[in-house]
């Protein structure tokens, strides 16, 4: 491995997406992650589409990561997991509170083996508290922290009952934020030679990453002109061939609208009744918007348009799919898709790195692993003999892939680690 991580082990306990995205994103890093996976897989293996337990949605989150599979229930398993987190800088884990502690796992036992362990519990709730035993999923939580309330207020009659996104912000956000917090975590070791414990909630990220929260949580009217405070009032509109894209400056706010009267050459609006205020801007929304439009189809292209609006300084988007954004010469230019091998003589086509390092340079993101599939090289690593190993698997404490048993047909399909599309 090579990146600002490099050196750095993680031991991965966790399963879908919240804890699964945070190792992954410090694998990015450099770091070398090593995924401990229940006897009954991790459910994103077979999120759709799925082959012989290997998803594309698994396989965004794990790719490159080492695989062991341990059945904690049966004993010699927890000794085999204790070796492994004695080896450890960092332990991700998203169970439900107290989990891993009946397992003997908890951060109070580890620590004690291995002082340095940095140590990150990702819930719903957070590890104490009434809510703490709570089942979470992102919509739930999403539903809990506001979030599906701020999208049905927003939308408001557009909507004929509650609804969720369909991606999952709650794990999302609250992975990138564990990342964060071991980040620092790390450094404080560094100046002090101590790890520690970080208890990460999905409900408090939530909390947290809403840049109007303080909106909500003010007893003060806010007054007449919402839209000065953000972008509320993102307005949609069509393009001169047709395209479909949105604007992010309001053009109801008073701090925003003349932007738009520069960007039209039409500083005459601002006298007019329907238009002078924020308030008459919103009761007169339709007509302005048309007035708007009609001038935007004046143009010959996007590119013409995109000008005028940079020069008044009006930020546009066009309404893309990922297949469309991955087409485009920024994609090229980043290398925003690598391909990895999906395992069955196909591949797969993943989200590349979100940022480049002046001194760094990142590794190519690895091969998705079949459930147990470095048992033996990973623990073998740790000094346990060959014939041990073989004894466990036949007692059913380490579990792997059939195919991981068949290893002419996983060379078959092996493939070198993704490069960029």
């Amino acid at each position: 491995m090579s990146g600002p991580l490099s050196g750095i082990r993680v031991v991965d306990f966790s399963r879908v997406l919240a804890g699964p995205l945070c190792a992954r994103t410090l694998q990015d890093l450099g770091a070398e992650v090593i995924k401990i996976e229940p006897p009954s897989p991790d459910v994103s293996r077979f999120a759709f589409p799925s082959t012989d337990g290997m998803s594309g949605y698994y396989a965004q989150q794990n790719a490159g990561k080492r695989n062991v599979s341990v059945n904690l229930n049966i004993p010699g398993a927890y000794e085999l997991a204790l070796k492994l987190c004695d080896t450890a800088d960092i332990v991700v884990e998203n169970f439900r509170a107290g989990t891993l502690g009946f397992f003997g796992l908890d951060y109070e036992t580890l620590s004690k083996r291995n002082p340095r362990l940095i140590y990150a519990s990702i819930t719903g709730y957070g590890q104490g508290g009434p809510w703490r035993s709570r089942m979470a999923y992102a919509p739930t939580v999403q539903a809990e922290a506001g979030f599906t309330e701020n999208s049905v207020r927003h939308y408001g009659s557009a909507l004929t009952e509650p609804r969720t996104d369909s991606l999952s912000h709650a794990d999302v956000y609250t992975g990138l934020q564990a990342v964060i917090a071991i980040l620092a975590a790390l450094n404080s070791r560094q100046k002090t030679g101590q790890g520690q414990y970080i208890d990460v909630a999905m409900a408090a990220t939530l909390l947290a990453v809403n840049e109007r929260a303080h909106v909500d949580l003010s007893d003060d009217d806010i007054g007449a002109e919402p839209a000065i405070l953000g972008a509320t009032d993102c307005s949609f509109f069509t393009g001169p061939q047709g395209e479909h894209f949105t604007v992010a400056t309001s053009i109801i706010g008073s701090r925003t609208f003349p932007s738009w009267l520069r960007a039209m050459r039409r500083v005459d609006l601002m006298d007019d009744p329907r238009f002078s205020t924020a308030a008459a801007r919103r009761l007169n929304f339709g007509v302005l918007h048309q007035i708007i439009q009609s001038w935007i189809l004046t143009f010959p292209d996007m590119a013409t348009l995109d000008a005028q609006f940079d020069e008044a300084k009006i930020a546009m988007g066009e309404i893309r799919s990922i297949k469309e954004l991955t087409a485009s010469e920024w994609s090229d230019y980043w290398g925003a898709v690598q391909r990895v091998p999906d395992r069955s003589g196909g591949e797969y086509r993943l989200p590349g790195r979100p940022w480049r390092f002046s001194a760094e340079e990142l590794t190519p993101i690895g091969t998705p692993a079949f459930q147990g599939e470095h048992n033996f090289a990973v623990f073998g690593e740790l000094g346990v003999s060959e014939a041990e190993l073989k004894r466990l698997s036949e007692a059913g404490v380490l579990v792997s892939h059939r195919r991981v048993l068949e290893p002419e047909i996983v060379a078959k399909t092996q493939a070198e680690p993704g490069q960029a599309a």
